[in-house]
């Protein structure tokens, strides 16, 4: 059981998370909890290192911001103890959870979990912080921000549990934002591709290593909200929604438990940024001298276009970079115009992304073709395009955001019946 910021913000939030685990717990099962630092927490701590260095060294950043989840952990096993439970915190380093790679965004290697296993076979409710790990070298990491996802989807699989509930302020994965859209309908399965894919293009219910992790690991996860009600169903019932393999999801479908869909969901992101960069020499390796130096300063570039070549043997490159990365981008850039060659670098930030996910895709056609006319139809102007095998993604003006999300989702059908 995972328990996200909001479900741990405060005594009182605890007190109701202890009662969902110890209810859990109740009915037989041997339960490990991971939990997050109270919302909030993360950010107080990443600027108490700001303050005290901005050039701080990664590996104290870890030690302070790592203290957040350490507190909630120890926090969580006092409140169970106090409504009559065993239970014990298990830090980062106590069981251990190794990581490789940087401080700050390391990522879990393996996990010794027999004495963990043990203690729960003995009855013990185990308490582990999300988000924190053990370097080679036994210094205290962290796995990047959102990161307890993921340590609690390595927990589920180092200890093979039966399945990984994520606990968070949302009860499942939807159509889409329900705040766009009302009529969104909450999805009993999902697959992990599904997942992978709409995670990665903006929806947040889940962190995308996690998902990825669990897909590699072949762990059953449930995404359900932790502010229920006394007389809420327990977890075992299914509230929420699994994130399956393409087998189960195959099973669920011929017992008659899911409808198959050709479309699973829409997502949109307003964290990007448009780039061009215009009169690019239209040669050999041109490409790979813009985008050599983005991958080295770790910028994730996402939809690129190269437009039809000038007659001078020159074209435009559009791309798109994370918003908070469109200033680092833009000076790398100048700092290489002679050597690439452009003209100029025009930059927009009021773009957005909208994305339309579903492994249905793979043998359907024309969901391309019924979104561009669904969006042609209501005068929205797409202004670049991307796919893979189970999702095509269009960037449109950013003031368009909520209409392209809510015609799209009425015409593939994803409207909830009244």
């Amino acid at each position: 059981m995972k328990f996200g910021g909001t479900s741990m913000a405060g005594t009182e939030r605890i007190r109701r998370v202890a009662n969902i685990v110890r209810a859990q717990a109740a009915r037989g099962d041997q339960v490990a909890v991971v939990v997050s630092a109270m919302a909030g927490e993360t950010d107080r701590l990443v600027n108490f290192c700001r303050e005290a260095n901005p050039m701080y060294d990664p590996a104290e950043y870890d030690v302070v911001v790592a203290s957040g989840e350490q507190v909630t952990s120890g926090l969580l096993a006092l409140t169970l103890q106090a409504l009559g439970c065993k239970s014990r915190s298990w830090l980062g380093w106590q069981l251990p959870i190794h990581t490789i790679e940087a401080h700050a965004k390391a990522r879990v290697e393996a996990i010794d979990a027999d004495a963990l296993i043990a203690s729960m076979e003995a009855g013990e409710i185990a308490v582990i912080p999300g988000f924190q790990g053990l370097s080679e070298d036994n210094r205290i990491t962290t796995l990047g921000r959102g990161g307890s996802d993921t340590s609690a989807v390595a927990v589920a699989a180092a200890i093979k549990a039966d399945r990984c509930d994520i606990y968070t302020d949302v009860d499942g994965v939807y159509t889409t934002d329900p705040r766009i859209v009302a009529k969104a309908k909450k999805q009993k399965a999902v697959t992990y591709e599904e997942m992978l894919e709409l995670a990665s293009v903006g929806a947040k219910v889940l962190q995308t290593r996690s998902v990825g992790l669990a897909m590699r690991e072949k762990v059953r996860v449930q995404v359900l909200s932790s502010f229920i009600g006394e007389g809420a169903p327990p977890a075992d019932d299914l509230p929420g929604t699994m994130i399956v393999s393409d087998e189960e999801m195959d099973e669920l479908v011929e017992k008659g438990l899911m409808e198959r869909q050709l479309v699973t969901g829409i997502a949109h992101d307003k964290n990007e940024a448009k780039v061009i960069l215009t009169r690019v020499p239209d040669r050999p390796g041109a490409v790979a001298n813009i985008f050599e130096p983005l991958a080295a300063a770790s910028i994730n570039v996402d939809m690129i276009i190269q437009n039809v070549g000038r007659d001078k043997g020159e074209t435009d490159v559009t791309f798109t970079v994370p918003q908070s990365d469109l200033a680092r981008a833009q000076a790398l850039l100048e700092d290489r115009r002679d050597s690439i060659g452009f003209n100029r670098i025009i930059t927009d930030s009021k773009i957005a992304k909208i994305s339309v996910v579903g492994v249905g895709m793979k043998s359907h056609a024309g969901v391309a073709s019924s979104m561009f006319r669904a969006l042609s139809d209501r005068g929205i102007n797409i202004q670049a395009i991307s796919t893979s095998e189970i999702k095509i993604s269009v960037m449109i003006d950013e003031d368009e955001t909520e209409l392209a999300v809510r015609v799209l989702h009425t015409a593939y059908g994803l409207d909830a019946k009244d």
